[in-house]
């Protein structure tokens, strides 16, 4: 069974950091492209980034771009997003799904998400 479990939310300073991770199970990350997304209440989940099985394409979303990375470690079967500068509007529950789609936009399998608050 394919299963995805975040962790790395918390509350952050407008301009700090967070790094959160992906832990896969059920299936190897070099088979799979994988993503984060965000949601916050009332909207509909958003691609935040994505990352191809060979990592030779990567999707960042353009509210995202220069502040964000995301990589990917095979031998923990484990996907990070490393967010630099983050801002309030970067507030939202965080979620990691699999397989993703080119487009970054769908997700067949979720995980719980982990919550990320950016105020002062």
């Amino acid at each position: 069974q394919f299963h995805l479990v975040e962790s790395g939310g918390g509350l952050v300073q407008p301009g700090g950091s967070l790094k959160l991770s992906c832990a896969a199970s059920g299936i190897m990350l070099d088979y799979i492209a994988i993503g984060w997304f965000r949601q916050v209440p009332g909207e509909e989940r958003e691609g935040v980034s994505c990352i191809s099985r060979d990592d030779d394409d990567i999707y960042y979303g353009d509210f995202v771009k220069g502040r964000f990375t995301i990589t990917k470690d095979v031998a923990k079967n484990t996907v990070y997003l490393e967010m630099n500068n983050l801002r309030p509007e970067d507030t939202a529950v965080y979620f990691c799904g699999a397989p993703v789609n080119q487009e970054c936009d769908y997700a067949e399998y979720w995980g719980q998400g982990t919550r990320v608050t950016v105020s002062s």
